[in-house]
C-alpha cells in the first residue's frame, strides 16, 4: 500500500478492512515521508509501527 492511500483509509467515513501479516488491523495514523503507519491489532489492541509498503487494502467494508 501507499502511504497516500493508507492516510485516505484514515480519514475515510467509512472502516475499510486492511490487513498486516494476514491479521486485520485499524491504522492509527501515517507518517507519509517516513512511509510508516502506527497501527493497531484488531486481535490483541498491541500497537505497532510498520511500513506501510506492509499493509494491504482486502476492498472490504467492515
Amino acid at each position: 500500500m501507499r502511504a497516500q492511500r493508507a492516510a485516505e483509509i484514515v480519514k475515510s467515513p467509512h472502516n475499510i478492512e486492511v490487513v498486516y501479516n494476514n491479521t486485520p488491523i485499524w491504522i492509527d495514523s501515517v507518517d507519509e515521508v517516513r512511509e510508516t503507519a502506527s497501527v493497531r491489532l484488531i486481535e490483541t489492541n498491541s500497537c505497532i509501527e510498520v511500513s506501510v509498503n506492509e499493509l494491504n487494502e482486502t476492498g472490504k467494508l467492515i
